[in-house]
């Protein structure tokens, strides 16, 4: 697959095993080498960007690659029925559910009252939030009247908004962005990258049958992220 994306992102391609003889010898049964869970963004179809041709990849699609129980069972499925050996979860440069749900963090912060800039500028200076009504106090000479606000009071709070939210995008990818956050992380890159991690966690930590294959060796889940400008795709976990 690698082999492929090099021919792809090199201008290259070869278009393998897209003829009608090959079209014909798949009618009655598919043997693919490995199955993909990648988002559904127009710019990233997995044969392409892999080079790869008709029986060789069982692919999955949705918005910021999100889980759900019928994504969990289409992958089960490849890898009980079909035996594919190689589980690829693919996000990407630039993606627009992970801007999307940056957005929404934002809207859900400013409904609350949260400062989650604030947030997350304490996270990274390893210090307090400052209480905005305290001011006036230290203002008036009451330096002791002056507080402190944990910002990981302020990332529970979110975490807590994020999991009751009416919208998958903000429950599994502004998860992903919070956790980041938290990590003191706060580029979108970083955001696609984090997301692309918890992704596995959560499809591992979802599927028994996923677990059995991996506990016996069957079964290989790698991260990766397509990058929207040079065609590559950057492997981040085996």
């Amino acid at each position: 697959m690698l082999q492929g994306n090099s021919r792809f992102a090199s201008g290259q391609a070869e278009h393998p095993w897209q003829d009608r003889e090959t079209r014909e010898s798949l009618i009655d049964e598919q043997h693919p080498d490995a199955a993909v869970l990648s988002c559904s963004d127009s710019r990233v179809p997995p044969e392409i960007i892999f080079d790869q041709g008709l029986g060789d990849m069982f692919t999955v699609r949705t918005a910021g690659q999100t889980l759900d129980d019928a994504v969990i069972a289409s992958l089960e499925y490849a890898v009980t029925h079909l035996g594919v050996s190689v589980l690829v979860v693919l996000g990407h440069q630039h993606c627009g559910a992970v801007a999307s749900a940056v957005a929404e963090l934002d809207g859900l912060a400013a409904g609350a009252g949260i400062d989650l800039g604030a947030a997350f500028a304490a996270e990274v200076t390893d210090s307090e939030m400052v209480d905005p009504a305290a001011n006036d106090a230290d203002d008036a000479g009451d330096s002791q009247a002056r507080t402190g606000i944990d910002s990981d009071d302020v990332f529970d709070k979110m975490e807590e908004l994020v999991a009751a939210s009416q919208s998958v995008l903000v429950r599994s990818v502004g998860a992903s962005i919070l956790a980041a956050q938290e990590a003191a992380l706060n580029d979108t890159d970083d955001f696609e990258r984090v997301h692309i991690a918890r992704t596995i966690e959560a499809l591992v930590d979802s599927s028994p049958v996923i677990q059995q294959a991996l506990a016996a060796q069957r079964l290989s889940i790698v991260g990766a992220r397509y990058q929207l400008d040079t065609g590559k795709v950057e492997v981040l976990s085996f």
